[in-house]
């Protein structure tokens, strides 16, 4: 047993570890997890591999020396002017929030199922070196809103009770008129579309092949693929009741859709 724990002082680990060192009586060195008698503690590094930062692309994209972009987990934050999109209420904000935070500072990084995404990014929860889950905290500032993505599912409670607790202080996003909830009324007449906020009462659910379709009218819906509808309620618990939908809207001639893809996006009001 002891020249197996031996072996493992050789081997990077993965979390931060307490071992205990002593001497036996024929003058050779022991090592175990568990305190023995005249045991010293020994401290294990963790073998947690650290990146510098390059570049923040945003509040939720950033580039590490090595040449590799990540996408941060769970989250998102609005977007910043680039050549083909303008910048979006909060987005700056987020920026500059995440380049101050990581400013000489070195990240590791913990991938979830997918690691990576169709652009080719790195899938990432991101820590500094003094434990800061980075992801987390930008929920926690008001500046980024959950966005679940299974099957990545890891810190998923973390992540919802973070914005549970930023909404209620109406803290950065949660703050501004761009993103209140919207009447359905307003889809229409505002030619809305992006991240919204969508209020109204599920009336009918629709099945096909790929997708459950709970509509709010005729031409707006909520899309669920079938694959993902184990880690929803029973869905007919929705109907009648007044919710809250979270996501993008998009728009098909005259119809409106969006896709949930976890349950985090449908609020009870």
């Amino acid at each position: 047993m002891f020249f197996l724990l031996s072996l493992l002082l050789i081997v990077p680990i993965s979390t931060q570890a307490e071992m205990f060192q002593w001497v036996d009586n024929n003058g050779s060195k022991n090592f175990s997890d568990r305190p023995h008698l005249g045991a010293k503690p020994l401290k294990i590094k963790s073998g947690y591999t650290y990146h510098q930062i390059k570049k923040v692309y945003d509040g939720d994209t950033i580039l590490l020396t090595n040449g590799l972009k990540v996408r941060l987990l769970g989250i998102n934050t609005p977007e910043v002017k680039r050549r083909d999109k303008s910048t979006q209420a909060g987005g700056e904000e987020a920026k500059r929030w995440l380049q101050k935070k990581l400013k000489n500072k070195k990240v590791r990084l913990e991938s979830d199922i997918e690691k990576k995404d169709k652009y080719g990014r790195l899938l990432a929860h991101v820590f500094t070196e003094d434990k800061e889950h980075i992801n987390i905290e930008l929920v926690k500032q008001g500046l980024a809103s959950v966005n679940i993505y299974p099957p990545n599912l890891k810190y998923t409670d973390e992540l919802i009770k973070a914005e549970q607790q930023a909404e209620q202080a109406r803290l950065g996003i949660w703050s501004y008129q761009q993103y209140a909830p919207k009447p359905l009324s307003q889809i229409s007449q505002q030619r809305v579309k992006g991240w919204q906020r969508i209020t109204g009462v599920i009336n009918n659910i629709r099945y096909s092949r790929r997708y459950i379709y709970l509509d709010f009218t005729d031409t707006f819906a909520l899309k669920i693929e079938r694959k993902a509808e184990g880690l929803f309620p029973v869905l007919e618990s929705y109907m009648g009741r007044p919710i809250e939908a979270r996501g993008w809207v998009h728009r098909h001639k005259k119809r409106y859709s969006m896709i949930i893809r976890h349950p985090s996006a449908i609020i009870n009001r």
